[in-house]
């Protein structure tokens, strides 16, 4: 009788460690629920052992990049030249008056800007609603004018050919009228602002503001021209440009929209010609 009671211990002590073991089979698997009490410690086999396990909550990461935005806007500038005290940079036809900021004028819906920016980044640093934001980019301007004005990087005056040939660049009145006259100026860019909005940057919602500087090296700069006379011309040169460019930026989120605009305090040109160039337009690509 003894050995029977000491088998049924036996056999009750089995039944109760092996209840506090979970086992349920899948249509491919079994697997193994171990507990302690009521907690589940882990969980053995079954198609997908790593659900098994406790999940850690990941940290959100603090930087959201976008790769190749693209705005579109106008180029224009503030004319403050005093046209009265310039040198030979510009060079006037004999038969008609000086230079005035009406020959500058330009074709403002023809004058476009279109920047392209490879990869920007917002890194957070107040919870989500302040960041830094930088990237790098090509910035292109066209100002199309409404004057027949023509550029040349040296040589001769064509108004004066006896004249000692300039070895520097100059600006004339053609003879003859374009339906295509534009300076394009294309620049390397990298901008670096604060934006501070309602929302977590990315989110595409919430209203958001940023304002900054950018640096922008000149990569290229041409006089693109179209007549019956010539037909069509592109000439590349050295046009007295400034090499670098500092401007300051600005952007703001409505919802889906976002708006921007670009200003620089000085002329983008080196010498006698004082214009302030500026832009403004619609950003692409970001949510």
């Amino acid at each position: 009788m003894k050995k029977i009671y000491l088998l049924a211990a036996t056999a009750l002590l089995s039944a109760a460690t092996m209840a506090q073991t979970d086992s349920t089979r899948t249509d491919t698997t079994r697997s193994r629920i171990i507990k302690i009490g009521n907690i589940i410690v882990m969980k053995i086999g079954g198609k997908n052992d790593e659900d098994s396990l406790p999940k850690i909550p990941k940290k959100p990461s603090k930087v959201t990049t976008h790769y190749f935005n693209v705005d579109f806007g106008l180029s224009n500038y503030n004319d403050e030249t005093n046209y009265g005290s310039t040198g030979n940079y510009l060079i006037n036809n004999l038969t008609s008056p000086g230079f005035s900021e009406s020959d500058f004028r330009l074709r403002t819906g023809k004058s476009v800007n279109v920047n392209i920016w490879f990869v920007t980044q917002q890194l957070a640093i107040v919870k989500n609603n302040v960041h830094l934001k930088y990237g790098l980019g090509v910035e292109l301007n066209n100002y199309r004018y409404k004057q027949p004005l023509s550029y040349k990087e040296s040589g001769s005056d064509p108004y004066r050919p006896t004249f000692t040939p300039y070895t520097q660049p100059f600006i004339f009145r053609d003879s003859i009228s374009f339906s295509k006259n534009k300076l394009a100026a294309d620049y390397l860019t990298v901008p670096l602002m604060i934006t501070v909005g309602t929302n977590k940057a990315g989110e595409g919602k919430g209203i958001r503001a940023g304002f900054g500087v950018s640096a922008g090296y000149l990569y290229s700069q041409r006089n693109k021209q179209v007549s019956n006379e010539r037909g069509k011309q592109k000439n590349k040169g050295d046009y007295d440009l400034e090499k670098f460019k500092l401007s300051y930026v600005g952007e703001l989120t409505l919802g889906p929209v976002k708006l921007y605009g670009t200003y620089s305090p000085n002329s983008f040109y080196k010498r006698d010609l004082n214009m302030k160039p500026y832009t403004i337009g619609i950003r692409f690509g970001e949510n």
